[in-house]
C-alpha cells in the first residue's frame, strides 16, 4: 500500500516571521514541494500566529494540487477557518495555546462527545477527518466510536525509542495501528519521524495511509537541498 508524504510546512513559515516580510515565502514551497513528488502539504496554524498565519492558509488553498492537511485543536475559530477552506483533510490536535509543539494525543474516552460534534460538523463539508492519539488500544477505539475516518499516531515515544531497541519501540504503534484497522480507520502517523526511524515505521505498519512530517524534513533540507530531502523520504516510505 502507498504511504503518503505530506510535508508540514510550519518551520519555513516561522524562519519567514523572524525577520518579517517573505522570505522565506510558504506558498512558492508549497509549490515546489509538490513539484519535487510530496503527496501533501500540512500546516498547523496557531492561536498566536506564530509560524503558519491564518491569511496562509487562505493563499495556500489556492496552490495546493496534492492534499491539503490542516492540523489543530478545534476551537470556535479553528472550525471557522476549516469550514471556510474546506481542505481534504483536518487532524484534530488537543494543544493547549501556548504549546511549543504538539506533545499528546487526545483523551478520546474523556472527549468523545465533543469530538463526535466536531467530527459530524466536518462531514458536512466531505472533509476527511484523523484524530491525534497516543498508541493505546482504548483510545484508538473511541475515536473510531467519534466517526472520524482515521487516527493519527503520536510518534515522538517511537521516535526517542527507536535508537536503543527499534522492535520494542514499534510495538505499540503496531498494536494500535491494528486495532485501528478492525475499527474501519485508516492510519496516518507524525512527530519526530526522520530518515532514520521512518523506513521501520513503514516496514512495521505496511498500510500506513500517511505521515506528516515538518521539522526533521525541513532540517535535513538544510544539507541535502528540498528537492532531494522530499526524494529521501519518499523513498523511505517505499515498500519493502
Amino acid at each position: 500500500m502507498k504511504t503518503h508524504l505530506s510535508v508540514n510546512i510550519n518551520k519555513i513559515a516561522t524562519i519567514r516571521n523572524s525577520r518579517g516580510g517573505n522570505i522565506p515565502d510558504v506558498v512558492e514551497a508549497a509549490i515546489r514541494i509538490q513539484g519535487f513528488g510530496a503527496d501533501g502539504i500540512t500546516v498547523h496554524p496557531r492561536p498566536d500566529e506564530r509560524h503558519i498565519r491564518r491569511s496562509d492558509v487562505y493563499e495556500l488553498k489556492k496552490v495546493i494540487t496534492t492534499e491539503f492537511n490542516i492540523e489543530g485543536n478545534p476551537t470556535e475559530r479553528f472550525i471557522q477557518l476549516i469550514t471556510d477552506v474546506r481542505p481534504e483533510q483536518v487532524t484534530l490536535v488537543p494543544d493547549a495555546h501556548d504549546a511549543i509543539t504538539s506533545n499528546q494525543g487526545w483523551d478520546t474516552v474523556t472527549y468523545k462527545s465533543f469530538l463526535s460534534d466536531v467530527v459530524k460538523e466536518f462531514k458536512k463539508y466531505n472533509i476527511r477527518v484523523s484524530i491525534f492519539v497516543d498508541p493505546v488500544v482504548k483510545m484508538v477505539e473511541a475515536a473510531a466510536e467519534t466517526g472520524a475516518d482515521r487516527v493519527e499516531l503520536y510518534t515522538e515515544p517511537y521516535a526517542s525509542a527507536y535508537p536503543l531497541n527499534p522492535q520494542k519501540a514499534v510495538a505499540p504503534y503496531v498494536e494500535a495501528a491494528n486495532v485501528a484497522l478492525k475499527c474501519g480507520l485508516a492510519v496516518n502517523a507524525g512527530h519526530d519521524l526522520n530518515l532514520q526511524n521512518l523506513r521501520f515505521l513503514k516496514q512495521n505498519i505496511p498500510f500506513l495511509a500517511e505521515v506528516s512530517i515538518g521539522h526533521a524534513l525541513i532540517s535535513d533540507a538544510l544539507y541535502l537541498g528540498l528537492e532531494n530531502t522530499v526524494k529521501a523520504y519518499k523513498a523511505c516510505l517505499q515498500d519493502s
